[in-house]
């Protein structure tokens, strides 16, 4: 695999990485303003020690691997879990094989957690980090950028002109491949562009599409070249969503105006902040198997995904009771002893009827999605 083809997306490596680490040095200040934000604490010593750890981390770091198994799933992500989880718990991880990479297609939840977490999960269990396929809508400077890149950060070119684009997305489809069976390294993406607003899970065809955008052609099997990329579904189940707020009101404002909603500047790195500084209770996320078999259409393999997605989603209180309750059922009446659902219901009191509708509808569709995958 020859990185070079790919340096304007790739994570940085050489002379690009010590470039990215000394700009991080020479913003030292505006770095410790940034992780206090998210990992910081009202305790002046433990928040010392935080910042000292990850700063440690980054002079000891030679390449992007270094600074994403010291800093980030070293230090700032075990911070995140303990400021804002009542626990975090993985399973799956440990039937990787190291010596493999693979593709993981998660459900999108979080535009940093859901893949940030998966590294942990991953740290935890002794296998090999993975790096990350990212929109280029959510790079707001150069920071922001030696950040993701930092970290194993792959940009996916989002706002190009039709041909180039398809181009582009052939490019990343042939960076996928090579990746993953000459390199042997893991990756993530989510099942489809941007994060799921509804609580729905579905994968895209399309994005499967897109993997086998540069084996098109060239007498490469479809069935084949899937059980090649090793394909692994992650199911991350979070008992409270910090922006789900957020997204309703989203949802709501473009369903008023037939579909189209304009962000305001920094809104995504607003929500990329709040979904690591705010709570989010229990957190579960679950590593599934390589996908096996034939398969004759992207259709095939998104159905393939989906389904252990939905089966290995950890449905918490907070989605049993929201579906009991936009249900009018008591199916999970046994389940929920205990739960206060009155303090749950009060986050959303003071949401106009339609957002707390799509709200509470975000947390029931999870269980909607497991009851008809087991039917």
């Amino acid at each position: 695999m020859n990185i070079d083809e790919y340096r304007d997306i790739a994570p940085y490596w050489g002379k690009d990485f010590e470039d990215a680490k000394q700009r991080l040095i020479d913003n030292k200040e505006y770095l410790a303003s940034f992780l206090s934000l998210l990992g910081g604490n009202d305790d002046a010593e433990r928040t010392k020690a935080y910042l000292d750890g990850v700063f440690e981390g980054i002079a000891r770091s030679r390449t992007y691997p270094d600074f994403h198994t010291m800093v980030t799933a070293g230090v700032l992500i075990p911070t995140v879990i303990a400021r804002t989880m009542t626990s975090f718990t993985a399973s799956g991880a440990e039937n990787l094989d190291p010596g493999k990479g693979y593709l993981f297609i998660s459900n999108h939840r979080d535009i940093i957690m859901d893949c940030a977490l998966l590294d942990y999960a991953l740290l935890i269990a002794h296998r090999p980090l993975c790096e990350m396929a990212f929109g280029d809508n959510l790079i707001q400077n150069q920071f922001v950028e030696d950040l993701f890149r930092m970290n194993g950060g792959v940009i996916v070119k989002r706002e190009l002109p039709m041909k180039e684009k398809y181009l582009e997305s052939k490019r990343l489809s042939q960076y996928f491949s090579e990746l993953i069976t000459e390199a042997h390294r893991s990756i993530w993406i989510a099942q489809k562009s941007g994060r799921s607003k509804d609580g729905i899970d579905e994968t895209h065809p399309s994005i499967i599409k897109m993997l086998y955008l540069s084996k098109r052609g060239t007498g490469t099997d479809f069935s084949d070249f899937i059980n090649s990329m090793n394909i692994v579904p992650i199911a991350i189940s979070y008992e409270y969503d910090p922006n789900d707020i957020n997204k309703g009101r989203e949802e709501i404002i473009r369903q008023h105006h037939d579909g189209a909603y304009e962000k305001k500047k920094y809104e995504d790195l607003i929500s990329m902040c709040k979904g690591m500084k705010c709570q989010k209770g229990r957190v579960h996320l679950s590593v599934g198997t390589p996908l096996s078999g034939q398969f004759s259409s992207p259709e095939d393999v998104a159905r393939a995904v989906d389904h252990q997605i939905h089966l290995n989603y950890r449905l918490w209180d907070t989605n049993m009771f929201a579906f009991d309750y936009m249900e009018g059922t008591d199916r999970y009446k046994k389940e929920l002893e205990g739960f206060d659902g009155k303090a749950f219901l009060s986050r959303f009191a003071h949401l106009t009827p339609e957002v707390r509708s799509f709200v509470l509808n975000c947390y029931a569709n999870p269980v909607r999605m497991a009851i008809k995958e087991r039917s």
